[in-house]
């Protein structure tokens, strides 16, 4: 690992000044960054520390929308969530195992936007708001592809704001040795309107399955995806699973999510 400055500012206006400076690099949990620049595949010249910042911690309601701050742990929001809204709270519950629950956080996961993260199905399928230090971004329009976002450079995801649909899912499909999902989706019940976000599969990253949503909006059963297909073109191919293998298993995932909640 390169030698590197390090600075744990204690507010967002001081992380956004320490940011400002050449070859700084934000530093939430760590669990992607730290293992990249251990293997020198990064080598940022400073290391801005997001951890120490309060305001972007913890749990709350928000209106009818939950708040939950960028710097919140995977386990806090797991162990928050739990009654105001389940699926998230599953879903932050299986991801990684216990050191990585308790060191990642939502901000630095979304942010990331690893093409097989959790979070970002969770948000996309919930239709949340990516807060950030400068503006509030649809995530329609935050994810732009694998490991791209609409972040500009200085800005960081403060919290995440979930409207709670009427009832949601999160269905994975485990990769063993990674704990990441080879595919999963989130699907998320609003009445008449239902998302569905894939995850694990796509090499553009997380997406929505717009056939699906448009047949479960009409009928929100298992056979209204029955008949659908996804189309393999796209998909991540490799070691663990071919496109043709996650394009199926994205239908088989959604068609377990709708029927448990149906």
């Amino acid at each position: 690992m390169h030698n590197f400055e390090y600075v744990r500012p204690k507010t967002i206006d001081e992380a956004v000044s320490a940011l400002s400076s050449d070859e700084a690099q934000p530093l939430s949990g760590g669990q992607t960054l730290m293992p990249t620049m251990k293997a020198r595949l990064a080598a940022p010249e400073k290391l801005v520390s997001l951890t120490a910042i309060d305001e972007m911690k913890g749990v709350r309601m928000d209106g009818d929308q939950l708040w939950i701050g960028g710097g919140t742990t995977h386990a806090t929001v797991a162990r928050e969530t739990a009654d105001s809204y389940p699926a998230l709270s599953s879903l932050a519950g299986r991801i990684g195992d216990p050191s990585v629950r308790s060191m990642g956080t939502i901000g630095g996961s979304i942010a990331n936007n690893d093409p097989s993260a959790c979070y970002p199905a969770g948000a996309l399928g919930s239709g949340a708001t990516i807060v950030t230090n400068t503006r509030e971004i649809a995530a329609d329009d935050f994810f732009q592809g694998m490991f791209m976002t609409a972040l500009e450079e200085g800005e960081i995801v403060t919290a995440v704001k979930f409207p709670i649909p009427q009832k949601a899912i999160y269905q994975k499909f485990i990769q063993p040795a990674s704990r990441f999902p080879l595919t999963a989706v989130f699907v998320a019940h609003f009445g008449d309107n239902v998302r569905v976000a894939v995850t694990g599969a796509s090499g553009g990253g997380v997406f929505r399955w717009t056939e699906a949503e448009e047949a479960l909006a009409s009928n929100f059963t298992g056979d209204a995806v029955a008949g659908l297909s996804v189309s393999a073109e796209d998909m991540i191919s490799d070691l663990h699973g071919s496109g043709e293998y996650r394009a199926h298993l994205t239908k088989v995932m959604t068609k377990r999510a709708v029927d448990a909640l149906a």
